[in-house]
């Protein structure tokens, strides 16, 4: 006899039925962790971050533009996955590769691709999380995810634009507290890529100006992003983002105290 039972949605609040399954085999559940840490400690093994520097890309500008325009394409399905690999282990440095991106590929190709790459990496760490590390996960991310789990309970695709417009907390946070809080893959696979496309963008062009400040012997301003002719716009997707938030509030206090 299987085991059946009836829960209900926690995006759309439908029952659901779900069939009750057996516990992964801890050997499952580790190997997941095991890449995970072998990825991070061969990152500072090797000292690759040595890479991640204004410095690696000016030594190195000539070559990754003749390469790139001689290998278009597997340009840019390598740029894309070592920046999934990236975002999927969590290390540092997402800046600086969003710099290279701009800087090799242009403002809006670079984007696109910095784009597709963290998305792809932060859909792979939020299924790793949700079906092989929750447990170790949800310690690591601690007393921050109750914070974070009504705006979700609230409207999951609105505060998941919210959280990835605004870095209201650490990206590799936002990374994984979804999964343990039933967001759906498909929510947060479009949160996710839409809202992260402008900040994407905003580095990608600094990025694609570097050539300009290499040749006058400077350093781009990161700061940028911080500017309030670049945040308000930001700001302000962030505010619409809410919208549907707001409305549901205000329509279930009218509906409230017309019952009341």
């Amino acid at each position: 006899m299987t085991g059946v039972s009836t829960v209900m949605n926690e995006q759309s609040g439908q029952p659901e039925t779900t069939s009750q399954k057996k516990p992964k085999p801890l050997v499952m559940r580790l190997l997941p962790l095991a890449v995970v840490g072998a990825g991070i400690a061969a990152f500072f093994i090797f000292d690759l971050d040595r890479f991640l520097s204004f410095e690696a890309l000016k030594d190195n500008r000539d070559f990754l533009k003749t390469w790139t325009a001689e290998n278009t394409a597997l340009a840019a399905i390598i740029f894309m996955l070592v920046y999934c690999i990236m975002v999927a282990l969590s290390l540092p440095g997402a800046v600086w590769a969003t710099l290279a991106g701009g800087f090799i590929f242009g403002t809006w190709v670079g984007g696109l691709y910095v784009v597709i790459g963290a998305t792809l990496g932060a859909t792979a760490i939020f299924l790793i999380a949700r079906y092989a590390l929750a447990d170790f996960f949800k310690e690591k991310a601690g007393k921050a995810i109750s914070k974070m789990e009504d705006g979700f309970n609230e409207n999951a695709l609105s505060y998941m634009f919210v959280l990835r417009l605004v870095p209201l907390f650490p990206f590799w946070l936002v990374n994984l507290v979804p999964a343990f809080v039933g967001v759906r893959i498909q929510t947060y696979i479009i949160g996710t890529f839409f809202g992260i496309m402008p900040g994407s963008l905003v580095y990608a062009s600094v990025g694609n100006g570097l050539d300009a400040v290499f040749a006058q012997g400077g350093t781009p301003d990161l700061g940028i992003i911080l500017q309030p002719q670049v945040l308000g716009p930001i700001l302000g997707l962030a505010a619409l983002s809410m919208i549907p938030v707001i409305y549901k509030r205000m329509k279930r206090k009218k509906a409230s105290s017309e019952n009341g």
